[in-house]
């Protein structure tokens, strides 16, 4: 059976619009960027800002793509997962300190020797404590929402008050390394250099993760187990061992973006990682549950918009990111790049 002419320019245009849906969240990112050079008047002021949304951005992502990766995976509401930021900022504040003849010194290599130290650090303590958690309070509730809102938000409750036992209830104020003082001139624009490392650095972690989930056999599991898990079992894989492995690289991440976050921040408390909870659930959500790429978009598209509307509309930063997601779920109810789960 051949197709009407009539039909013909209607199925053009679906094709051409199916072609390009792949496109769209990265033209929302863009036509952001260009948004923001019209409406902010000064090239330098609108450079600065760039920069600064950027590194927010990259932050956002390292901390929010384990958890987009372990509710994709495991279909765990994890509520929790800001105790892993609080807990990671903590371990890694405290090697910072103990490493203070390294940060200290006017030396960019050994600053960022002292930083990689606090990094690994923080992402070994909160990487076991993701296996304790997972263990102890994740897996009897698996498949249980509500439940897994309850006791999550109840471990993230322990961990906190467990965080004022340890390091003490008042709030830690942090210097970053000497080296990463100050910023750079650029084009007329002042530039941050801890935000610059901040960009390099959570770039490098989007790569990485894109190239383990693509190229890998190990990426290869987990993104066959996001779309049919129970296609992965019947093949012979055991995904439950891969759910603790997913969960443990998901708390890591979380304290990795601990201790990138509270030196963005230059001051640490307990409930830290509660607070910059929010902007992690939208940028999840926004992204499409389970999408790396989708959450690293996201991110960056949260971090631009709150320094953009920030610097014009201060009154209005406060909701420009939830008005961000209602636009986008209205767009794309699943998110920009959902993934699709097998019936």
């Amino acid at each position: 059976m051949t197709s009407s002419p009539d039909h013909l320019p209607t199925m053009a245009r679906s094709s051409l619009s199916d072609r390009l849906a792949p496109y769209g969240p990265i033209l929302i990112l863009v036509l952001l960027v260009v948004f923001g050079f019209l409406a902010i008047p000064s090239m330098s002021s609108w450079l600065t800002l760039t920069v600064s949304g950027l590194a927010m951005g990259m932050m956002i992502f390292i901390m929010a793509s384990g958890l987009t990766l372990v509710f994709g995976l495991m279909d765990v509401i994890n509520f929790g997962h800001g105790a892993f930021v609080s807990v990671g900022a903590f371990v890694g504040v405290s090697f910072l300190l103990l490493l203070q003849h390294m940060t200290g010194a006017p030396s960019l290599l050994l600053n960022l020797t002292a930083l990689l130290v606090a990094i690994i650090g923080a992402m070994l303590a909160t990487g076991i404590m993701g296996w304790a958690f997972e263990r102890v309070i994740v897996k009897p509730v698996y498949g249980a929402h509500l439940k897994q809102i309850l006791v999550t938000m109840g471990g993230l409750i322990v961990v906190e008050q467990l965080i004022i036992v340890l390091w003490g209830p008042e709030e830690i104020y942090i210097t970053r390394p000497e080296a990463l003082k100050g910023a750079i001139t650029f084009a007329g624009a002042a530039l941050e250099k801890y935000r610059l490392v901040a960009v390099g650095i959570g770039l490098v972690i989007f790569l990485l993760m894109r190239w383990i989930l693509r190229h890998t056999k190990i990426g290869l599991i987990v993104r066959a187990g996001v779309e049919n898990g129970e296609m992965v079992e019947a093949l012979g894989y055991r995904l439950r061992l891969v759910f603790v492995g997913v969960f443990m690289a998901g708390s890591a991440l979380a304290g990795l973006g601990g201790v990138l976050w509270g030196l963005y921040q230059e001051v640490i408390t307990a409930h830290m990682g509660n607070e910059v909870m929010i902007l992690i659930f939208i940028v999840v959500i926004i992204g499409g549950l389970g999408s790396v790429e989708g959450c690293f978009i996201g991110a960056l598209l949260v971090g631009l918009l709150q320094n953009y509307v920030a610097f014009l509309e201060p009154k209005v930063a406060l909701i420009s990111n939830i008005g961000l997601m209602v636009a986008i779920l209205m767009w794309r109810p699943m998110g920009m790049i959902p993934v699709v789960k097998a019936k």
